[in-house]
């Protein structure tokens, strides 16, 4: 069973602030890659400008709760686009459907005990199953705490509910929260600055806050400037330009 009350609001900060969860991308994981020629790379642009993406992986419901709290963690701000806009939910479906999801190259052998922080990830769930239970025991604390689902809670809430998560105070049954958080966190800001290839960074939006040139092939003619600004937009994989 979760925790009971561990979101008071005399406990949890409520600030996520853009700065800080940007920062954060720095110490991330590696962006996940896949071998893709440009056609194909192009193809999967245009049908994903043409039409709204329908998850594969998670369920209306699930999908529902990754939009609301995805862009929770990275919001709208006078510095870009939220994850709303960057299909950041839309790279997280793609990513379980990979073989990162099913943790394929993952040691998930026992035994699994908690530990600290330098022994890394101790749970026998891969990403899929992480999600799957975790948005589950999420839900069924949200509604017995607020009566009501994560989505419909005012931000406010969602913003105290996500703190707790992210600073262990609440457990989701067998998952820890911040394992969960941290899962969450980690493929949001992949989802934001991952090539627009891949569902997320739609618009290159995220480069372009970031003022990254993309996949050009060439910089040579850019070192050592002394920090003056690249001056084209960036460019994906596929071609696509800002």
């Amino acid at each position: 069973m979760v925790k009971s009350d561990p979101t008071s609001p005399s406990k949890t900060t409520l600030a996520l602030p853009r700065r800080s969860v940007t920062n954060a991308l720095l110490g991330s994981t590696a962006f996940w890659l896949t071998r893709t020629s440009t056609a194909v790379a192009r193809g999967l642009a245009d049908e994903a400008a043409l039409a709204p993406y329908k998850p594969v992986f998670f369920t209306a419901d699930e999908y529902a709760f990754l939009l609301a709290a995805t862009e929770r963690l990275f919001p709208k701000d006078h510095n870009g686009p939220g994850a709303l806009e960057l299909g950041v939910a839309e790279f997280i479906d793609r990513q379980m459907q990979t073989p990162y999801g099913e943790g394929d190259n993952w040691y998930m052998s026992g035994p699994f005990k908690q530990g600290p922080a330098n022994l890394g990830y101790q749970l026998p769930l891969v990403p899929r199953a992480l999600y799957r239970q975790g948005i589950a025991a999420l839900d069924t604390y949200v509604r017995q705490q607020y009566g009501s689902s994560f989505v419909t809670l005012p931000s406010a809430k969602q913003d105290i509910v996500l703190t707790a998560l992210e600073g262990g105070s609440l457990q989701l049954q067998a998952i820890p929260g911040r394992a969960f958080f941290e899962q969450l966190r980690t493929n949001t800001l992949e989802g934001a600055f991952a090539d627009p290839l891949y569902g997320g960074n739609r618009g290159l939006g995220g480069w372009l806050m970031l003022g990254f040139p993309g996949a050009r092939a060439d910089f040579m003619d850019w070192v050592n400037q002394d920090g003056a600004a690249y001056p084209f937009p960036p460019v994906s994989i596929s071609g696509q330009t800002a």
